[in-house]
């Protein structure tokens, strides 16, 4: 059995799941609006080999909220949004990454897991496939909810420019 490895392409704005050179799933993404950096407080999507450092969610309902890693209890609907304009909603599912590379994205101040990357759920009508996360990698609910199920703690996720 070979091993599963997650690859994320920023211009593309596309995640494949590939086994081996066989893409097993492939779904849009967005990255951030700022584009790729690894500077904390940039809001960019960071470069290079991360590993999935923690899966959270399973189990939980489509639409859960998630706060500091954790189900608030809410399920979003829009009436949600129009109470919290300007949360950065996080939704269903996350991967936390980690950097393994270090001085590009792990450690000092230009680590992944620090700045709290994932790659997790938004709401439905944000649009894949163009940049706009503050350095997260969102996807469709239903897209996390499949890609989080196929994959491990451990995983190792690369995102290129």
């Amino acid at each position: 059995m070979s091993e599963k490895t997650i690859y994320i392409n920023i211009a593309a704005q596309r995640l494949q799941l590939r086994d081996s050179e066989r893409v097993l799933l492939e779904f849009p993404v967005s990255t951030a609006a700022n584009g790729p950096g690894e500077q904390s407080g940039s809001n960019c999507t960071p470069r290079g080999w991360h590993v999935i450092r923690a899966k959270i969610g399973s189990g939980c309902a489509p639409d859960t909220v998630f706060v500091g890693r954790r189900p608030t209890g809410e399920i979003y609907t829009q009436a949600l949004r129009e109470q919290f304009p300007d949360r950065d909603w996080i939704l269903t599912r996350i991967l936390w990454l980690s950097g393994i590379e270090v001085g590009k994205n792990r450690l000092g101040c230009v680590d992944t897991m620090r700045r709290y990357i994932y790659i997790h759920g938004s709401p439905d009508d944000v649009p894949m496939g163009i940049p706009g996360s503050h350095g997260c990698v969102r996807m469709r609910n239903c897209d996390i909810i499949e890609l989080f199920e196929c994959v491990e703690a451990g995983t190792k996720v690369h995102i290129e420019e």
